[in-house]
């Protein structure tokens, strides 16, 4: 059958699929393109959003020569006889390095001279933001644009236009799991046509489900995606969303991510979120950090599910965080107040407070200062309770 990859490929803008803030008439790259002035880019976003077919029409737009390497493997040897083929003509090639961001410092040096007397046009793509890994001297030479997942709308047109140049039936539902378990990577969505058109001219879904079982997910193998996924439950957890907090917790656990490390985020959150508003949460995140480096996947989802439960219906406070990063500040800030000499070791004077009931009065700084404020909220109002009584009692 067809190979619908190459077949759909986008020649032209207008041909392209989503990324309309790139290819739309009006769009800035696109202009520039077409005014043949486009400088070097660098292209970042997920697998399979066209930034390869970005690159070529590009090429084809500024009537350039398109020569296509990948990091991994590009020898510098190469990258040299391009240069001196075009070294003395009034053409320049584009070259298009793709997973730019793990160029080396020495074949980053050997680009750095091209673009800067613009003999090459250099467009690199990444699925993670390369400008993190690349020089200061290219990015000061660059623009950076980032490319979007391909959203259901726009792959329901490329779908639609794929079985339109095939023999193939499709069932509503199948069609519908090609959309949806693609994740926004178009190119996943036609290679699972594809090769289950290589099977049978009639796609059911069960035919699909037996060549991909499971959708895709973005993952959090791809820093940025690792990131923003991370972020994301937690902030639910803090927002005590539950139901947002388990969604995030199974995008990172079906992107691959460590049982370890989701247990490790729950331990600091219990801590710096919940704290003494519900002292248990420290506890039971703990022992969930425990559990899940004995056990390990599948069950161990089992564990993070209930611990994230339990933190996201546990009531917040942030009282202890604030706290010591305010007393760290002042300590940074040179704020060194002198020890009461009643409180140092072997000293006389010291009142012990279980001598009196269990508090007493006395001096444990040399200037007053205040860094906490305990909150209203679950067992740290208690806390708060007792303290003011005490405080109340010997004022």
């Amino acid at each position: 059958m067809a190979d619908f990859t190459h077949l759909l490929r986008p020649k032209s803008f207008d041909a392209m699929v989503g990324q309309e803030h790139l290819s739309a008439p009006a769009a800035p790259l696109r202009v520039l393109c077409e005014k043949e002035a486009l400088g070097h880019a660098f292209f970042f976003g997920p697998s399979g959003c066209g930034k390869t077919s970005l690159a070529r029409i590009i090429a084809t737009t500024m009537k350039l020569p398109f020569y296509e390497f990948n990091a991994t493997s590009i020898k510098i040897e190469d990258l040299r006889k391009i240069f001196e083929r075009y070294k003395n003509t009034l053409q320049k090639p584009l070259l298009f390095i793709d997973e730019v961001h793990r160029l080396a410092k020495n074949q980053q040096e050997v680009l750095l001279p091209v673009m800067e007397n613009n003999s090459a046009l250099i467009i690199g793509a990444s699925t993670e933001n390369p400008f993190f890994s690349l020089t200061s001297a290219i990015r000061s030479r660059s623009m950076l644009f980032e490319l979007y997942a391909i959203s259901n709308e726009s792959l329901e047109k490329l779908l639609a236009k794929a079985l339109s140049e095939s023999s193939l039936v499709c069932d509503k539902d199948a069609a519908e799991y090609l959309i949806l378990s693609s994740g926004g990577d178009a190119r996943a969505m036609l290679k699972l046509l594809e090769f289950a058109s290589n099977i049978d001219t009639h796609i059911t879904l069960a035919l699909l489900k037996s060549l991909r079982p499971n959708a895709l997910s973005a993952g959090s193998s791809e820093a940025g995606v690792h990131y923003d996924l991370t972020s994301a439950m937690i902030k639910s957890i803090r927002g005590s969303d539950m139901d947002a907090a388990i969604y995030y917790l199974a995008r990172l656990i079906e992107g691959g991510e460590s049982a370890e490390f989701i247990a490790r985020r729950l331990v600091i959150l219990a801590s710096e979120d919940v704290g003494n508003a519900n002292p248990q949460a420290l506890t039971l995140a703990t022992s969930a950090m425990t559990s899940v480096a004995k056990i390990g996947y599948p069950e161990a989802r089992i564990i993070l599910a209930q611990a994230v439960v339990y933190l996201c219906a546990s009531p917040k406070s942030n009282s202890s965080y604030t706290a010591i990063n305010e007393a760290m500040r002042a300590v940074q800030n040179g704020v060194m107040l002198e020890i009461p000499k009643h409180i140092r070791q072997n000293h006389e004077g010291y009142l012990y407070p279980h001598d009196f009931g269990g508090y007493v009065k006395q001096t444990y700084l040399s200037e007053p200062l205040k860094f906490i404020t305990l909150k209203e909220s679950g067992y740290e109002k208690k806390m708060k309770e007792w303290m003011d009584s005490i405080l109340n009692r010997f004022s």
